[in-house]
């Protein structure tokens, strides 16, 4: 499976992005598909993830993020509302089969994309 993640820019404080993961060379829809974030010289963090048709965030973006999937499209977007500058990182879509209490985890994704970068002035 092949991922590539697409969507990012600069975005001024309370502003919104889409970003989007798009899935090709499998069947995107029996994996689990989590967002990722870095920010410089910091760790790769847990997002959120979609999961046999539930989703997780962490807390730092819940009720301010929405994934979603659109199995047509094998793709699954992050849209991102209200956003702060701390939300500032490259963005990295993975997928993988993780149990439930792995979905936090990088090392469970065996699938990434790319990164696509998000810039939140203030």
């Amino acid at each position: 499976v092949q991922l590539q993640a697409f969507g990012g820019g600069l975005v001024q404080a309370g502003g919104f992005l889409r970003l989007s993961c798009a899935a090709s060379g499998g069947t995107f829809s029996s994996y689990t598909v989590a967002w990722f974030r870095q920010a410089a010289g910091k760790e790769r963090e847990f997002v959120a993830t979609i999961r046999m048709g539930r989703t997780y965030y962490s807390d730092s973006v819940k009720g301010r993020f929405t994934i979603s999937r659109d199995g047509a499209k094998n793709t699954v977007h992050l849209q991102m509302n209200s956003l702060k500058p701390e939300d500032t990182a490259v963005y990295y879509c993975g997928a993988g089969r993780p149990i439930l209490s792995t979905i936090s985890t990088t090392a469970t994704y065996c699938y990434w994309g790319q990164g696509t970068q998000v810039t939140v002035s203030s």
